[in-house]
């Protein structure tokens, strides 16, 4: 905070927009952290001011509401670690997540409509912000694909754990037999990339597509050619948009995602040289299937990387992922 306030105090701080931005964003940061550290301190003193007079006259009553409130505060210090944590270069960055169903026709479709729901809750309680990019409904029932925007703080921080394949084991629904069947999706997290960081993208690098957006029937058919796909030639990504009325929109859209991955494919290469510099160093096995949700014969979501285990999966498929979220990343970090 120190050398941020010194920074600012410089002469000519304020004539580069762009940069002056990313600085008061990082104090703004800051400040929140230092702010919920005295918060916390202070809090815990009181508390410990208010057990010993408790302690003193015997008063059970006060003993049990300081109880609560320790309770409430280890909670809170809890939640002020793993913010402390997120101090990678981008785990303070809004997130782009994009979940497609494996094979299996219509039960990988549907669960990549769950898995979709799953995350949409979880962008709820956190309070964090969404907008879809791109949405694929399925042949019959579910979704081939959907991309979205996870925005808010430490967005792609806490998503970032969730890359991976998800695999779904129940009665199908779309079995007339009753039979048990296994459905996989892949879920991939890219952090949004700001204006500060700059991706060349040379114009004849791409072919630009348009066509009609495609919709369930009656308003949802776009009678114009307004969705847009795009394919980068060299690392051959393609990415899609459809979302917007607009083909300009749609193309502002796709262009932020492909900025997106091609970011993240230069961040990858960049990991892969340090992995192989550090081989054997990691702690946690980072297989392709993350996490498993069994509702048949038994009911159990388990993540595979920390041996984690919760029995209620109703309630991690209404959103509630925080103890796998938060146990990848304090393993990751020890």
């Amino acid at each position: 905070m120190q050398e941020i306030e010194t920074l600012i105090a410089k002469d000519g701080f304020w004539d580069n927009p762009e940069s002056t931005k990313s600085v008061l964003k990082e104090r703004t940061a800051l400040s929140g952290k230092t702010e919920s550290f005295h918060k916390l301190y202070k809090d815990l003193e009181d508390s410990q001011m208010l057990l010993d007079l408790a302690l003193e006259e015997s008063d059970s009553d006060t003993l049990e509401e300081v109880s609560k409130e320790i309770q409430a505060i280890e909670n809170r210090i809890r939640q002020f670690s793993l913010d402390i944590m997120l101090d990678g270069e981008d785990d303070d960055r809004n997130a782009i997540v994009s979940i497609n169903a494996g094979a299996g026709g219509t039960e990988a479709q549907d669960w990549a409509e769950m898995l979709f729901r799953m995350y949409s809750r979880w962008v709820e309680r956190k309070g964090f912000k969404s907008e879809i990019i791109d949405f694929q409904p399925g042949d019959e029932a579910g979704i081939k694909s959907v991309t979205f925007t996870s925005n808010g703080t430490y967005a792609y921080g806490y998503l970032k754990s969730e890359k991976g394949v998800h695999r779904l084991v129940r009665i199908s629904p779309f079995n007339a037999n009753g039979k048990r069947h296994t459905s996989f999706a892949s879920v991939f997290v890219y952090p949004e990339v700001d204006n500060n960081i700059v991706i060349d993208i040379e114009e004849k690098d791409l072919r630009i597509d348009v066509f009609r957006a495609s919709g369930s029937g009656g308003q949802h058919v776009n009678k114009t050619s307004s969705a847009v796909r795009i394919t980068h030639l060299p690392s051959n990504i393609v990415v899609q948009c459809q979302q917007e009325k607009s083909q300009h929109r749609n193309k502002e859209m796709a262009m932020k995602v492909l900025r997106a991955r091609l970011y993240q494919l230069e961040k990858q290469k960049q990991d892969e040289k340090w992995q192989e510099m550090h081989d054997g160093k990691e702690d946690i096995a980072w297989g392709n299937q993350i996490r498993s949700y069994v509702l048949h014969p038994y009911q159990l979501a388990k993540d595979h990387r920390i041996n984690l285990e919760i029995g209620n999966v109703s309630s991690v498929l209404d959103g509630e992922i925080d103890p796998f979220i938060e146990g990848v990343l304090l393993a990751k970090k020890r």
